[in-house]
């Protein structure tokens, strides 16, 4: 009897992995997903163990060397997270970025395909096939698609940055450590010359910290100073002081239309003289500006999902004005209630437009808890649910100087001013009597504004420090009597003691009864506009959710 040695040959032809066609239907399926998913997880291996090997190593040198980089932005990223941002949201290394993201989900897709011959789904038992099969089309998804969605978003993103950011915006660096933001929301209607910002606030963020104050300015503020760099000083050294109607929303649409010269290269004069402006009447250097056109603003809502907030009263959906000289509307052609609400574009829009039975000060506390409420509630997962949505809306509503090169180190600095507490300040009420902005004293306004940048630059000093003496021109208290004359109601006292975001909702009348839009209505077909007034004179309030 002879005996017959197993060479290393021998050995290797009957190598499951590589010739599977003699081997067990169980081997054959364990094969079948384990080169799967080597090829889901190391592309190139499973070519290297049961298929062509140079297709393999090249493969696997492609898959190295993106683990490299990959590897490599991580740890740029741990130390400076700005450099990542500011390479992904460069025009160019962006297109860059997404051509090199097609190509791979392009060669990843093919070394799948060739994984799926290696496989021989034919030598697989019948039941397995469709298994193996939907098992590849998963892994597919999951990794070319995945990839692929990925160039497309970012190439969404760049198209957006293109359309919203200046391509050679001026150079930004803080000043006094901090950068400053011109927050407008512009309304360009048919009835209109020109946009007219009537929603002007001012962003200061430390640069180092990301500690946020918001500076609301008032549409009717008179006498506005421009900045000493700024060419309407020399228009109006004194102040933008013609009249009555020389308001500070009013210089967008004046530079727009009579001083363009005076900004040669300067893609919006009438934003930029805006700007000046505001820098001036506050006494900071304002850096950069963005601008919302308030018609499209429920766009942005809309791609969002809509925004949470908790309403301190009533608020209308105004009609067309009936009686110009004393601003009455007609009848509403809604409400939104007070208590805790989700807001569509819609509804958005008007909660922080609404200013009827109320003055202008309400509106801005409430536009500043919408912005509040977007920057709370546009967390990355929304983002990225909702990101195509939101960059088409942005490019429809927001127009900024802010220079795109830059876009990384603000990018960088949101985050860092995410989740903190944002401090606020109104050139009206409540910080200051409702005459203060057609008298306002420049010098009590800087001071205030500087107390209150130096306390958000240091959390730990005490709130008191940004009270004012309450004899001061155009202080305002937030308990005391000032706060009880300008709401003229018996609602205000119900609130006095209670801090902005620490509130309850005004859901009934002095005498217990629910306020209802019929409620409401009925006063409202009465004529009776003072006993509306009483009702929603807490539609100030507001806090995000």
């Amino acid at each position: 009897m002879s005996t017959r040695t197993t060479s290393a040959e021998d050995v290797y032809l009957t190598n499951p992995v590589r010739f599977p066609a003699s081997a067990p239907a169980t081997v054959r399926t364990k094969r079948a997903f384990v080169l799967l998913l080597l090829t889901l997880f190391i592309p190139g291996s499973a070519q290297i163990v049961a298929g062509d090997r140079v297709l393999g190593r090249r493969a696997l040198r492609v898959t190295l060397s993106v683990w490299f980089v990959l590897l490599l932005l991580v740890l740029v990223f741990l130390f400076s997270r700005s450099t990542v941002i500011s390479l992904i949201t460069n025009s160019f290394a962006s297109l860059l970025i997404i051509l090199a993201m097609v190509l791979l989900a392009i060669g990843w897709a093919l070394i799948f395909l060739n994984t799926f011959r290696i496989i021989r789904p034919a030598l697989l038992a019948p039941g397995m096939r469709p298994i193996v099969g939907f098992s590849l089309v998963a892994a597919l998804v999951l990794s070319s698609g995945t990839l692929g969605y990925a160039a497309y978003l970012l190439n969404v993103g760049r198209n957006a940055i293109g359309s919203i950011f200046s391509a050679s915006g001026p150079a930004i660096k803080p000043v006094d450590g901090r950068y400053n933001f011109l927050m407008m929301g512009g309304d360009a209607g048919d009835d209109r010359t020109g946009r007219r910002p009537d929603s002007l606030s001012v962003l200061s963020i430390d640069a180092a910290s990301g500690a946020t104050s918001i500076i609301s300015v008032p549409r009717n503020l008179q006498n506005a100073q421009f900045s000493e760099e700024s060419p309407m000083r020399n228009i109006y050294p004194d102040g933008y002081n013609c009249g009555d109607e020389c308001l500070v929303n009013a210089i967008n649409t004046e530079v727009t239309n009579n001083y363009a010269d005076l900004y040669p290269g300067v893609e919006d004069p009438g934003a930029q003289a805006t700007l000046e402006a505001v820098s001036g009447s506050l006494g900071i250097t304002v850096q950069a500006y963005v601008l919302v056109d308030m018609e499209g603003f429920s766009q942005l809502i809309d791609a969002m999902g809509g925004i949470r907030i908790k309403a301190g009263g009533w608020v209308p959906i105004s009609g067309p004005v009936t009686d110009e000289a004393n601003g009455i509307h007609g009848m509403p052609d809604g409400w939104i209630p007070a208590g805790e609400q989700t807001l569509d574009g819609f509804h958005a829009l008007w909660y922080g437009r609404s200013r009827e039975f109320v003055d202008d000060y309400a509106r801005i506390q409430r536009q500043q808890c919408v912005q509040q409420a977007m920057l709370a509630q546009l967390d990355p997962a929304t983002l990225l649910a909702k990101f195509q949505d939101i960059a088409s809306a942005g490019t429809k509503v927001v127009d900024s100087n802010i220079s795109a090169g830059q876009l990384g180190s603000f990018v960088d600095l949101a985050m860092k001013a995410k989740g903190q507490q944002v401090t606020r300040l109104t050139i009206g009420p409540p910080d200051f009597d409702a005459a203060f902005s057609t008298t306002p004293d420049f010098g009590i306004i800087h001071d205030r504004v500087r107390q209150l940048l130096d306390t958000s630059s240091q959390p730990s000093a005490s709130e008191d420090a940004l009270q004012q003496d309450s004899s001061a021109p155009g202080h305002l208290s937030a308990g005391g009597p000032p706060l009880t004359t300008v709401l003229g109601t018996e609602v205000s006292s119900r609130i006095a003691a209670e801090s902005p975001a620490d509130f309850t909702p005004v859901t009934t009348t002095p005498s217990g009864e629910p306020i209802t839009e019929e409620l409401l209505n009925g006063l409202k077909s009465q004529g009776d506009e003072q006993g509306i007034r009483n009702l929603v004179a807490t539609n100030g309030q507001c806090a995000p959710l």
